[in-house]
């Protein structure tokens, strides 16, 4: 028997290519038992590699005595499913990308190279009957420590050393003294490291369920009892989503599946679990990048085994192997979060619903502000559009104010804050509530520039401004793209003026400005500053929700699925941020992020209030968003982008060049420009459904190093343009010296 194992390395000489991956035979000796997806070591030149076996046969063109032997199985168990195994191979396909890197998708990193290792602690149990105890009690002299060893252990249950070092100073030697005379037997026990804690032991009683969210069970508990249907709900916030979500868990868990809720924050993945535990206690498993690497671990072995049969995570934890799915749910689906921009590229809402189609399970989308497209889906009939357009127990949405900040400078306030949203804030501390404020970006300032020459500090590796971050005084300038850093600069290094200004304010400057107005008030900020640690989310947002910290100061991790019943105001600092970014759904991100942000307040028994600040309180999407109706923002950015041709109405896409060298990306470009040309004039039906072709540089021309380049495209929806599609998908996977080329099809940014 021959094994066809995938090597670990995703070189391409040894990989491969997407449609060919490379793999070698190894012999399988007689007395070891392998399955297709099992990971394996090997011998590999003269190095010993891990691989995974993806086949076997019984004939090779390879004499026997030419082939290596396996060396040994690393698990005893298929780490790869097959249905994971083909999803691997599909991603390799559309990422253009060797089936190595995509198996690597699929396993905890930390398993690779045996960087982690199942934790065990020493454990010890009698090893006579219960009734000999006494009297080997009684044989053992004046060592008072081996008899009361023995009597703690005379209940006949397994207990740990450490447990036994609580009660008996440094029993150790005495535990082997009791294990060489065979009284006891001392081994080792499997310890699983468990992500925030323990389920609680009484389960938490269900509360009563609200017409709307019974109607939603009703119509799909018969296509989860069938494997199968995909649906779009759409609710408003505090309509009682996650409540659904947990009734659907239960009814697949009664079925003997598995089910898995993706979220888009890890922000939100403590609150999640808490939720879910309370309800189904051991058998919810929690998968994010924020675990330890023994955590990550441990619940992906739970999960493989089976113990573990609900699964929570963020992006990556749509790869969980687990077997019987019966439901995905993608909470918060209209948010970008779920489309991974490093390679091998993916969006797990795509992936999500491959494994339904794949394996017999219901898909469900959910938002309080579902994305153009999947709404557009929906009324297409491509998915079962559902709504829930009330809050639980009729409570009323916020209250939404929008303050024209152009009239708070012409009175002459310069402060972030407006007249307005000051006062409230007094009065909601007054009133011993808590409150919200956005704002999307951290940091202190958003750039400096010399007043002098007009130089803004941009990083070196990237073509963006660098932003300055006040730590305890001594500030640095960060980029947010790759993490450069650089020290805060006391003269302009082009033309060595001193005259260095500080412009627009992120979530520091805010906080800063809090503590001013609020000295006796404790304030948490959350972005990726504050967040960086592990458990970093979970600690300061219970921090917030246990009413130590009165005031959340955020980016838009805290705009969505967050919580928090005393929360009565809040205040949103810069509405137009997102508005006017050089990309066709900036109009959609910024309805979307303050309708999410409006929906924190008053999801308790409290009325909410929200306050706005805005330089264009006119603008048609700030309006329907302060009017938090979806429909009608639909229906306008719908006609908007059928006017202009953009998706769903047409195809963005486009073929996107980095490397190292400028010459060499430009170079590369310029070629699958002429290529793509070329192709047109073969094709002339391919020609006409293209609307757009353009050669040209990025708005973000580098990025972690490398300098980018691109060719875009806006396309017509039609079926001659598949074929379209198809040869540039093709291009991408061909070679080009010195440079990597991606197509990307409708990408989350052109930037």
């Amino acid at each position: 028997m021959y094994a066809q194992v995938i090597v670990d390395i995703v070189h391409e000489n040894v990989a491969g290519s997407a449609a060919h991956p490379r793999t070698f035979s190894y012999l399988v000796p007689p007395d070891m038992k392998l399955s297709v997806g099992q990971r394996v070591e090997v011998p590999f030149a003269r190095m010993i590699k891990e691989g995974v076996v993806v086949g076997f046969t019984e004939e090779c063109d390879v004499p026997p005595d030419k082939l290596k032997s396996v060396r040994a199985p690393l698990e005893d168990y298929a780490a790869i499913l097959p249905c994971l195994l083909t999803l691997a191979r599909r991603m390799a396909e559309d990422s253009h990308c060797s089936l190595a890197e995509t198996l690597r998708l699929m396993l905890p990193a930390e398993m690779r190279g045996g960087r982690i290792q199942v934790k065990q602690q020493p454990v010890v149990q009698l090893a006579i009957p219960v009734t000999d105890v006494d009297e080997a009690i009684a044989k053992q002299g004046r060592s008072q420590k081996r008899r009361m060893l023995l009597t703690l252990l005379r209940d006949g249950e397994i207990h740990t050393v450490g447990d036994l070092k609580m009660l008996v100073r440094e029993p150790l030697e005495a535990i082997r003294q009791l294990e060489a005379a065979g009284l006891i037997r001392m081994t080792l026990q499997e310890v699983l490291r468990r992500p925030g804690g323990d389920a609680p032991e009484e389960p938490v009683p269900d509360p009563v369920l609200t017409a709307s969210q019974q109607e939603v069970l009703d119509v799909m508990l018969p296509d989860i009892a069938q494997g199968r249907g995909k649906y779009l709900l759409h609710g408003v916030t505090g309509s009682g989503k996650t409540e659904v979500f947990i009734r659907l868990v239960r009814h697949v868990l009664s079925q003997g599946k598995a089910a898995m809720i993706l979220v888009p924050e890890i922000a939100l993945t403590p609150q999640m679990v808490s939720w879910f535990r309370a309800r189904f206690g051991a058998v919810a498993a929690v998968l994010h990048s924020r675990l330890s690497a023994g955590e990550r671990f441990d619940e992906w072995r739970r999960i493989r085994r089976g113990d573990a049969r609900v699964i929570i995570g963020a992006r990556s934890a749509v790869f969980a192997p687990c077997e019987g799915l019966g439901l995905i749910v993608v909470d918060e689906e209209h948010e970008t979060t779920y489309l991974s921009d490093r390679h091998p590229r993916y969006d797990a809402r795509d992936v999500a619903a491959w494994r339904c189609e794949h394996e017999g399970a219901t898909l469900l989308l959910a938002s309080a502000t579902p994305s153009i497209l999947s709404f557009a889906k929906a009324r297409r009939g491509d998915y079962t559009l559902l709504e829930m357009p009330h809050r639980v127990g009729n409570r009323p949405m916020p209250e939404v104010t929008l303050v024209d900040m152009r009239k708070e400078i012409e009175n002459g306030n310069r402060s972030v804050f407006s007249g307005l949203l000051t006062q409230k804030l007094h009065e909601c501390m007054q009133r011993g509530e808590q409150a919200m404020l956005l704002m999307n970006r951290r940091g202190y300032n958003s750039f400096i520039s010399c007043r002098s020459c007009g130089l803004v500090m941009k990083c070196p590796n990237c073509d963006v401004a660098l932003t300055y971050h006040l730590y305890g005084g001594d500030g640095q300038l960060h980029c947010h793209y790759c993490g450069h850093v650089a020290p805060q600069p006391e003269k302009c290094p082009s033309c060595a003026g001193r005259y260095i200004r500080y412009f627009g304010a992120g979530t520091q400057k805010i906080e800063e400005e809090l503590h001013k107005l609020f000295p006796n008030v404790s304030v948490v900020r959350m972005d990726i500053d504050t967040t960086s640690g592990k458990e970093g989310h979970a600690k300061l947002l219970d921090e917030f929700r246990s009413g130590r910290a009165r005031i959340l100061v955020g980016t838009q991790m805290i705009a969505k699925g967050l919580d928090f019943p005393r929360v009565t105001l809040v205040g949103v600092v810069a509405a137009d941020m997102t508005l006017n970014l050089p990309d066709y759904r900036s109009r959609e991100r910024t309805f979307q992020l303050l309708t999410q942000v409006a929906g924190r307040a008053g999801r308790g028994t409290l009325p909410g209030q929200v306050i706005v600040q805005t330089y264009k309180p006119e603008d048609e999407v700030i309006v329907a968003a302060a009017q938090q109706d979806y429909r009608a923002f639909f229906q306008m950015e719908f006609d908007r982008r059928r006017t202009g041709l953009y998706p769903p109405f047409t195809i963005l896409s486009r073929l996107l060049v980095e490397s190292q060298s400028e010459r060499a990306a430009q170079i590369a470009a310029s070629a699958l420009h002429a290529r793509c040309l070329a192709l047109l004039e073969k094709h002339p039906q391919w020609k006409k459904r293209v609307l757009m072709m353009l050669l040209d540089q990025p708005s973000v021309k580098v990025l972690r190093g490398k300098a980018r380049w691109h060719v875009m495209f806006k396309l017509l929806v039609h079926p001659e343009t598949e074929a379209f599609v198809a040869a540039l998908t093709e291009m991408a996977r061909e070679p080009f010296e010195g440079a990597d080329v991606y197509f990307e099809y409708n990408p989350t940014t052109m930037m």
